[in-house]
């Protein structure tokens, strides 16, 4: 499990400044292709709508959102072990309703969740996430440039056109108002480490597929 650093995030918010990829301080909503005046992209991003990423019945008496990082060990785990089989029992059969939230530990896992959004469905972003969860070992040795590249190469193998990706990496208001959105959200949570579930309201840690289950059958009886 990987403990979140909200303090130590915040303090290293852009203030006032160029974003700079080369410097290893910089503020996770860095892009890896544009430097932008912070200040001026801080106040249009409160402007920005951050589409929330869901699956399954958005009426389901049951609503779970997952908190996890693209550099998360333990979230790419999860999502290699228990998602599917909560998809296939839960999600796909309509009885939850399913949120993901990123969480940005770093500019990286950032990085990583423009290129999920790149193309702006649902569908492709749970599409291309289980891609960079799956070759997280990969994409993320490197200098900064490389795992920009390597999160471009990911990208192209998923369907996007190069045009695509630089042009979501470079987005500086979109990485604005997803940090922004991030931060509000793990607040108003209490998440303090990846991956937590939020299950009918109530804050769960990481845990395996039964235990899962056990719990989700549980409020379901409860609601029937």
């Amino acid at each position: 499990m990987k403990t979140l650093p909200l303090a130590a995030i915040a303090v290293a918010a852009v203030a006032g400044g160029a974003w700079y990829m080369s410097q290893p301080t910089a503020n996770p909503a860095s892009t890896p292709f544009a430097a932008a005046n912070a200040q001026e992209s801080s106040a249009v991003a409160a402007e920005v709508d951050i589409q929330e990423m869901t699956l399954g019945n958005p009426d389901a008496d049951i609503q779970v959102i997952e908190y996890a990082s693209f550099t998360c060990p333990h979230c790419a785990t999860f999502h290699d072990t228990v998602f599917e089989e909560l998809k296939a029992d839960y999600i796909d059969t309509g009885k939850i309703g399913f949120t993901y939230r990123g969480v940005y530990f770093d500019r990286y896992g950032l990085w990583a969740d423009m290129v999920a959004r790149c193309e702006g469905s649902t569908d492709r972003f749970f599409g291309i996430s289980d891609l960079i969860y799956e070759r997280q070992r990969d994409w993320t040795q490197g200098e900064p440039a490389e795992i920009a590249e390597n999160l471009k190469t990911l990208g192209k193998t998923a369907g996007l056109t190069d045009d695509q990706l630089t042009a979501c990496l470079s987005d500086g208001t979109k990485a604005e108002a997803l940090y922004a959105n991030f931060q509000q959200n793990a607040e108003a949570d209490d998440i303090t480490s990846t991956p937590s579930f939020i299950i009918d309201g109530e804050k769960f840690s990481n845990m395996p597929y039964d235990e899962f289950s056990r719990i989700l059958d549980e409020k379901l009886d409860e609601d029937s």
